[in-house]
């Protein structure tokens, strides 16, 4: 599964680095997607920061 972060729609509260830091990461104050595919074991994770994101600014694709 692929995830995308928009980086206009990003707030920088790091939400989804909280929710799963082995997915999302914070190198200038944007989440950004350390992982591409995002491996099964942690989609799971991912989709949990996606659905949390105040923003809206992740997205994936299957």
């Amino acid at each position: 599964m692929k995830f995308t972060v928009d980086p206009n729609r990003c707030v920088g509260c790091e939400a989804c680095n909280g929710i799963a830091p082995e997915v999302f990461e914070f190198p200038a104050g944007i989440s950004q997607v350390k992982l591409d595919p995002v491996p099964e074991t942690l989609q799971k994770s991912a989709l949990a920061a996606e659905e949390n994101c105040p923003a809206s600014a992740i997205s994936h694709q299957a």
